[in-house]
This record gives C-alpha cells, structure tokens and sequence, in this order.
C-alpha cells in the first residue's frame, strides 16, 4: 500500500475491517457524544467506529429519526473526510448520500442547495477517462468482448456492431487491429454508437474512421444521438447479410428503474417510520463483544443478509422493472445477434431498503477505494475526481434516490444470467484465449489485489475475494 510522507503506519483496508474484531471498548459507548476527543484514535479504531455510525446513521434516517439522523452526522463528520485514509473517504460520501436522502423530505430546500450544481460534459467525459486509466476493468471487458467479437465473426464478410455505450474509442480502434491482420483479410465494417452526448459520437466516428483508413478497412460510422431507454431500433439500421454483436458495458443495469416510474407515483415516503431496525441496532451496538463481522455478515440488522438474492423477486423494484429490461432485450434478441457481450458491475445495490442498500453499497465501494489506496497517491487530482465525481455520485444515487430516479441498480451475475435466458439468449462460454488474454493483462498490471476467476465460461473480475465486475457473451437462441 502507498505510504504518503509522512505517514508512520499502513493504515487498514476497509476490507479488512470488517472482519476484525470488535470496537474496542476504550473508545466508548455510541452514546457518548465525542469518545475520540479524550485521545487520537488510531486507524483501525477510527475506521471501525466510522462504520459502526454510517449504519447507526442509516438505521436512523430509515425510522425517521431525524434528529439522531442529525447528531450522527455531525459525529461521523468529526472523523471522514474526502482526503484522509480509505474509511475516512468513504464515509465521507456515504455521509453525504445519506444527508441528501434527508434533505429530500424538504424538496424546495433540496433543489434550492442543488439549483447551481452542473457538471459539464467535459468533466463526465475527463472522470471516465480517469477511472479508464486508474483500473483494469473497463480494459478486462475490452479484451474479452473484443475476442467474442473476433471468434463469432470468423469468415464474415459483412460485420455490424452496436455499442449500446459509444464512449471510449480505444475497444474499437484494438478490434480495427486485429481484423486487419485476418488471413482472410478484414471484413467491411460498420458500427454503430448510442450515446446522448453529440460531442461523444462525433469524437467517436472521427477517430474510428482515421483508424481504418489507416488500416484500410473499408468502414462506416453510424451514429444514434439517444438515451438508451428512449433508443428508435430503426435507427440501427440492421441489414440482412450482416453478421450482428452487441456490446453493452455497464449499462443494462440503468434500465431496471424504468418501470418504478409507476411506483413513485404512489408516494411513499423515503423515510419509513419502522424502528425495530434501530431498537435491535443500539442493542447490538452497544454490545461491545459484538464484531464488525458479525454485524456486517450475519442476518442482524432490519433480518438483513448480503446475498445476491436479496432483491426478492416479490419487491416492487424487481417484478416491474424486470418487464422494462425484458421488453429491451426482447428488442435485441429480435435483431438476430451472433454474439452479445455484457459487462455489469457484480454487486447487488437493487435492494428494495435503505439498510439492504448501504450495506452492499459500503463493501462494493469500499473493494474500489481500496484499490486506488494500494495503487494511487492519496493527493492526486485524478484519484479525488474519480472518487468524487463518478463513486460518490454513484453511492448517492444508491443510498438517496427511489423509484425511476435511482439509476445505478447493480445486480449480480446469477441475476443477469437468470434474465438474459428467459429473454431468449443462450450463454456463450469465454474463450480460453480470450480469457488467458486477459489474465494476462491483469497480471501485467502491477497490482496483486486484482484478480480473475472464471464462473461456468464467465468472468469476474475482483479486488481481492470481492467480485466487482462480471463479463458474460451470448447468442439469440432461434
């Protein structure tokens, strides 16, 4: 782990904290207003005790206990913060997902505080570039969806792609390379980008096209200025005689708040009156023999386990958005596609409570700061606008937002494969080639954490134990 100067120890993982042992009891009860200020709490200690008020703080907003809401906050905000250690970053932005959740209840009070926040395109376009180069998984997917790609359309004369998320040229301009060098010669190449920014596009099909012509692949551009839900299937313009592939990176999972839209209408309050979560919570809490790991791992807060299957398929937030992902697949399975390839994040933030959410979203997140504390110094510029910019909105959106505003809906793989097969689509499994590649290139990175396992011809791609991103490829079964 890097060491800023200065520092005298190396501080603890997150990871790690939530399986060590309890709080320890000389820092004091949660009921004592400011425990640390008789003396410095050390890493650890801090690190334990911030958890322990993140959920302290969720338990009270959840029963509406704004005023515990209130001094937990100010509690948590004497200890995190956006620069310091691992934990101290992420409470930091759990601190704020939960204070807008709040503010929320007071909608003119939260627009008024939000009336001048604009992020400009070219800060979305900088922050992805940024989390690009700061991790493997984006160039994971890559490798792998471009293998799919290269080994389905073997012989094919006339290949098609549609990029559900024309972003980030570097995919494209890779698979340029290696069609160029086929035995057979390159195939005429048509691809088609989706993106709601025209800049994007324009940025997109004018460095695709410099590339082939460099490469002299005969090519076109076709690009879709759209949303992905309010996408016109015509304007794909899939031709008969083209061998199709789908690529779709990170983005099907926005699709399941799509159908919530309904269910927002009929108000319900985001913060709910239930306190038997908080009542068992300050019990537990002011056990002192109880562990973070028993606390985090064990069926203990709200009768709450993390588990892949805590999103029941009799919630709100998966029976009706599941039709609207259902009815989108439906559309691309009637496409014919040889090959589809799909990376999701592997984590379950779809949950249909605030608790189920924030207790996946802290070891989701805590996995990826993790990794920028072990590779990344803590003051550089590209590190705090990735955790600020692209994670802290993330986590907001999971832990402040309902219904057809919460976007980031991540589920697991066995979701996502249960989903895609009832839509029509048969699993293709990874090539060993194609998987070996991008071993490699994990290896290659320089980082131990970062790991790969393979999942019944599937891929996800950890830090550590913790599966963070998963890659599947399929077929259209006829």
């Amino acid at each position: 782990m890097l060491q800023e100067e200065g520092s005298s120890s190396v501080t603890c993982s997150p990871l790690q904290l939530f399986s060590m042992m309890s709080v320890s009891p000389s820092i004091g009860g949660i009921g004592s207003p400011y425990p640390w200020l008789s003396r410095e709490l050390k890493s650890e200690e801090r690190g334990l005790y911030l958890i322990h008020l993140l959920i302290t703080c969720a338990n009270h907003v959840a029963s509406g206990s704004l005023e515990n809401a209130n001094t937990t906050l100010e509690q948590i905000s004497q200890l995190a913060t956006p620069d310091g250690d691992t934990m101290q970053r992420i409470a930091a932005y759990f601190t704020e997902a939960l204070a807008d959740r709040i503010l929320k209840t007071w909608p003119g009070l939260h627009r008024a505080l939000n009336s001048t926040r604009i992020i400009m395109l070219s800060e979305e376009i900088m922050v992805q570039k940024f989390f690009f180069e700061l991790f493997p998984f984006l160039k994971v997917a890559y490798i792998l969806t471009n293998q799919a790609i290269v080994e389905s359309m073997e012989g094919e004369k006339m290949v098609h792609i549609i990029d559900l998320n024309a972003a980030e040229p570097a995919q494209w301009i890779a698979l340029l390379q290696v069609l160029s060098a086929r035995p057979e010669g390159p195939p005429h190449l048509r691809i088609t980008g989706i993106h709601q920014q025209k800049e994007v596009l324009e940025q997109m099909g004018h460095k695709l096209s410099e590339e082939a012509e460099k490469l002299d692949i005969p090519f076109q551009f076709n690009p879709v200025l759209s949303k992905l839900e309010n996408l016109d299937f015509d304007k794909l313009r899939v031709k008969t005689g083209e061998a199709l592939a789908i690529s779709s990176i990170l983005q099907l999972h926005s699709l399941l708040a799509l159908d919530d839209e309904s269910s927002s209408r009929r108000k319900t309050p985001i913060l709910s009156r239930n306190s038997n979560g908080l009542h068992l919570q300050k019990a537990m809490l002011m056990n002192q023999n109880t562990s973070l790991g028993d606390l985090l791992e064990k069926d203990m807060v709200n009768g709450y386990s993390p588990s892949p299957d805590s999103t029941s398929s009799s919630s709100p937030a998966s029976s009706s958005a599941s039709m609207n992902v259902e009815s989108f697949l439906n559309a691309l399975w009637s496409l014919s596609p040889k090959v589809m390839v799909v990376t999701e994040q592997d984590s379950n933030h779809n949950g249909s409570t605030l608790m189920e959410r924030l207790l996946e979203a802290l070891y989701s997140y805590a996995a990826l700061f993790d990794c920028l504390e072990s590779t990344v110094s803590r003051t550089s510029l590209e590190r705090l606008k990735v955790e600020k910019m692209l994670f802290g909105e993330e986590i907001k959106n999971i832990i402040a937002c309902e219904g057809a505003e919460r976007k980031e809906r991540h589920e697991k793989l066995d979701k996502w494969f249960m989903r895609l097969d009832s839509c029509g689509f048969g699993n293709v499994p990874l090539s060993y080639y194609g998987m070996l590649q991008a071993r490699r290139f994990v290896q290659s990175y320089g980082c131990e954490g970062y790991r790969m396992r393979e999942e019944n011809g599937c891929v996800v791609t950890c830090w550590q134990d913790r599966s963070l991103f998963s890659t599947t490829a399929w077929r259209a079964r006829k």
